[in-house]
């Protein structure tokens, strides 16, 4: 397997907070490279929504991040989405905004969207305590609207942090737009101040280039480029190149591409997921089909992501005769299939854009046919145009 992913989709994380801090700061700078994803194209449509309803439809972190950024702009706005946003909570948020001073009401389900912001008559408080180990866009949600707080803000995260990488991301980004933030310990503290305008260019998505390297994996033989990726990145899911080493593929970055080849991979991973969740259907899979007995602890925000990606990831990997075993509630194992694999098989992808990505790669073994692959435009929209440049045998889109 031989070529370069020519529409490598820049990074919706990233994308996603400069589009929150460049409306903070008066929505004049130059963005380039904003990601073709649905959930920023949602953003870069809603975030100057002059409509009372926003639909964020299947947008968790346009759901949360907007729901911050309406608050402190004293927008009055009802804020919904799909069926399964409906079952995502939002409490810890909204809980936090309330303790600020944001009248907020639930319409249906206490902690949960859809949800009315009604009015902001200002500032309540200076420190707020929210758990760290649920979703840390809610704290970063926070974090980007705090310059604009008269008093400033000081965040206690409480218990296990999740998702670090991403919390430093925002603490990142708001920098590069002129405001100081300081993260250290379990405490963020950011001032009063105003966010300045800038230039900036959003680097390519780590998260989907941890496909390509399922595909190398799996791949009789592999050289594959990948364009616009940066080894220093502020995305947590770049712990992909660490990760696969295990698994067989060497990544080096040549010519300003990073390129992918095999190598021997090894019979156990033991890999703590807490700071870069989105990568574990992946890595699954892959050691699900080579063998590769895996040892997982942070996994627990899976639940509540588009599905219960842990139950869905159990019921499609014994289509293969893997298992992803509960060993309790922090601990993981991934037993492989011991048998060879079937002829062919249709997965379910819940409507959840990571199943669908996570089990193409298998294509490169056998017939895969997938319900609704067009979820991929959550983040990859041209996912499907890259596995047809590269002339991947055998899916069924």
């Amino acid at each position: 397997m031989r070529g370069t992913a020519q529409w490598l989709p820049a990074s919706k994380s990233i994308s996603n907070r400069a589009l929150i801090i460049n409306a903070l700061a008066g929505g004049t700078s130059d963005l380039h490279n904003l990601s073709d994803a649905n959930d920023t194209q949602l953003m870069l449509r809603l975030v100057n929504s002059n409509d009372r309803v926003i639909d964020v439809e299947d947008a968790g972190t346009t759901m949360r991040f907007l729901t911050a950024y309406f608050s402190v702009t004293r927008q009055a706005k009802v804020l919904t989405g799909t069926q399964r946003m409906k079952e995502r909570p939002i409490a810890l948020l909204v809980d936090a905004l309330r303790a600020l001073g944001v009248e907020i009401e639930y319409l249906e389900k206490d902690g949960y969207p859809p949800h009315e912001i009604k009015s902001f008559a200002g500032q309540k408080v200076q420190h707020i305590s929210i758990r760290g180990d649920v979703s840390s866009q809610y704290i970063s949600a926070l974090m980007m609207i705090a310059p604009t707080l008269p008093q400033g803000l000081t965040l206690v995260l409480t218990g296990k942090i999740g998702s670090r990488p991403y919390i430093e991301m925002t603490v990142a980004l708001m920098k590069h737009f002129g405001a100081q933030c300081t993260f250290v310990d379990n405490k963020i503290v950011v001032p009063h101040q105003a966010y300045r305008p800038a230039e900036f260019t959003v680097e390519s998505d780590w998260s989907a280039a941890s496909y390509w390297f399922s595909f190398a994996a799996l791949a009789q033989d592999a050289e594959i480029l990948l364009p616009r990726l940066s080894l220093d990145s502020l995305q947590g899911d770049s712990k992909i190149v660490e990760i696969m080493k295990t698994l067989g593929v060497q990544a080096v970055l040549e010519n300003g591409l990073l390129k992918l080849t095999k190598t021997a991979h090894q019979k156990e991973l033991h890999w703590d997921f807490t700071h870069c969740p989105d990568l574990a259907q992946t890595v699954a899979v892959i050691c699900a089909v080579k063998g590769v007995t895996g040892h997982f602890t942070g996994l627990e925000s899976l639940r509540i992501k588009e599905t219960d990606r842990i139950a869905a990831l159990q019921n499609e990997l014994r289509k293969i005769g893997a298992d992803l075993r509960e060993d309790d509630t922090e601990h993981w194992t991934l037993i492989p299939t011991t048998s060879a694999l079937p002829t062919s098989a249709f997965f379910n992808t819940y409507k959840d854009h990571r199943m669908a990505m996570a089990f193409a790669p298998l294509a490169m073994l056998m017939d895969v046919e997938l319900e609704k692959p067009e979820v991929t435009r959550k983040s990859y929209p041209n996912f499907w145009k890259d596995i047809i440049s590269f002339n991947v045998p055998a899916t069924e889109v």
